[in-house]
């Protein structure tokens, strides 16, 4: 089984290391979402310049699922730190709790969001920090505009 491990890891290593043509310096990052609301997000680059971000995060005691389709170009001509901006959508649930805290009086909303941050990579550590704001527009409700939605996110790319 170690062996396998070892096989499978050093395969993946190869892999990795050997990928190139692409403006980043990953293709796939996880971690942590913090700010407005709190959560985990993934992005995987599908494209040299096009990633595709996915997050879960809680909100008012609810949880909700977010894509986005992003773009991302060097910012300020510094090498490993990138412009974003993009688009998606999200939903939103909340539980009938009496202690569960549901806006709008909904169990839940769906809406566009908009995404505008940047994003530095570290050349030591497999690490990228990015800060955002992701403003969204509920559909399904009358004015409901969140602008709220900022965050600083720190993945672990490989």
């Amino acid at each position: 089984m170690n062996r396998l491990f070892i096989l499978l890891y050093g395969t993946a290593i190869f892999f990795l290391s050997t990928q190139s043509g692409w403006s980043q310096d990953y293709r796939t990052g996880i971690g942590l979402r913090a700010g407005g609301p709190n959560g985990v997000t993934i992005k995987h680059f599908t494209k040299p310049k096009v990633a595709v971000e996915g997050i879960i995060s809680s909100r008012w005691r609810g949880l909700g699922f977010t894509g986005l389709i992003e773009g991302h170009t060097r910012a300020f001509n510094i090498n490993r730190l990138n412009f974003i901006y993009g688009a998606g959508a999200h939903v939103y649930f909340w539980g009938e709790s009496k202690r569960g805290y549901s806006p709008y009086g909904r169990s839940s909303v769906v809406g566009i969001d908009g995404i505008l941050g940047l994003e530095y990579n570290f050349r030591e550590i497999p690490i990228n920090i990015s800060i955002d704001w992701k403003p969204t527009f509920n559909l399904n409700v009358d004015d409901g505009f969140w602008g709220d939605d900022g965050a600083l996110s720190i993945r672990y790319i490989f």
